[in-house]
C-alpha cells in the first residue's frame, strides 16, 4: 500500500505519513547507539563504535563525539557524511552569533536552528532526509546544563536521558528505570556505560568499541572533554564490564 507514496519525500500517505522520513529513521536505527545523559553538575555522551574491520586504519579522531563550540557538543547516530555537512552548519551558525552577538549561542536556539535547516529537506522536491540522529549536549547561562534530541523530520525535544541507534528503545527503557534526578556525573558515567553494555550487539565493551564525552564548568568555563583509552579501560573495570580484548592484547 506503501508504494504509491513512498517515491518521494513531499508527499503524505493516506494515514498522513511521510515514508521516506520514517526510511530515514529506519537507517539511524542500524547505527551504532549513543546515550546521552544530563546530570546536576554536567552532561555525558557515551558512544558505539562499530569496528568494521581489522584492516580498517583508525583514526585518530572520534567517530561518534563533535565539538560544535565551546559550550555546544554532540554525539551522531547514522550516516556520518549526512552528519559532517550538519555539524559543519551548526559549526557556522556558532561562530556567525558568536560574531554578531559577541557572547554564545544559547543550546535552544542553536538546535532549533539546525533541525528548520533538517525540515527544509523533508518539504521540497528533489531533496532527501538527512539520515541522521543527533543528541546534543550543551550549557549556557539561561538554562545551564542541557540534552536535546533530533531526528531526520526536524524534531528536537529536550530530555534528561536519551538514546539513539541501535536498541534504542531497550536502552531507553533502562534508562527510565534507573536514572535519578539528582544524578552526580561520575554516576551518569557509570549508568551511561551499564546501559550500553547491555544493549549493544556485540558480546563485550572494549575499550575500542567505546567513546565517551563530558560537557561541564570548571572555574566558571564550559569544558568539553573526550575520555582516552586507558581511562576508559578503569571506567570499564570500575563499572564492572569486563574487556578480555585489551587484557589478552
Amino acid at each position: 500500500m506503501s508504494r504509491r507514496y513512498d517515491s518521494r519525500t513531499t508527499i503524505f500517505s493516506p494515514e498522513g505519513r511521510l515514508y521516506q522520513v520514517e526510511y530515514a529513521m529506519e537507517a539511524i536505527g542500524n547505527a551504532g547507539s549513543a546515550i546521552g545523559i544530563l546530570s546536576k553538575d554536567g552532561v555525558v555522551l557515551v558512544g558505539e563504535k562499530k569496528v568494521t574491520s581489522k584492516l580498517l586504519q583508525t583514526s585518530a579522531a572520534t567517530e561518534k563525539m563533535y565539538k560544535i563550540d565551546d559550550h555546544v557538543a554532540c554525539a551522531v547516530a547514522g550516516i556520518m557524511s549526512d552528519a559532517n555537512i550538519l555539524i559543519n552548519t551548526a559549526r557556522v551558525q556558532a561562530q556567525r552569533y558568536t560574531f554578531s552577538y559577541q557572547e554564545p549561542m544559547p543550546v535552544e536556539q542553536l538546535v532549533q536552528s539546525l533541525c528548520d535547516t533538517k525540515q527544509g529537506y523533508t518539504q521540497f522536491g528533489g531533496l532527501r532526509p538527512f539520515g541522521v540522529s543527533f543528541l546534543f549536549a550543551g550549557w549556557d547561562k539561561n538554562y545551564g546544563f542541557q540534552l536535546y534530541m533530533s531526528d531526520p523530520s526536524g524534531n528536537y525535544s529536550g530530555w534528561k536521558a536519551a538514546a539513539i541507534g541501535a536498541n534504542n528503545q531497550a536502552a531507553q527503557s533502562m534508562l527510565k528505570q534507573d536514572y535519578k534526578d539528582e544524578i552526580t556525573r561520575e554516576e551518569a558515567v557509570q549508568l551511561a556505560i551499564k546501559v550500553l553494555s547491555k544493549t549493544m550487539d556485540s558480546t563485550s565493551l572494549t575499550s575500542e568499541k567505546l567513546e565517551l564525552a563530558e560537557v561541564f564548568v570548571v572555574n566558571g568555563k564550559v569544558k568539553y572533554q573526550v575520555c582516552g583509552p586507558e581511562a576508559l579501560g578503569k571506567l570499564l573495570l570500575k563499572s564492572g564490564v569486563t574487556q578480555p580484548a585489551a587484557e589478552t592484547a
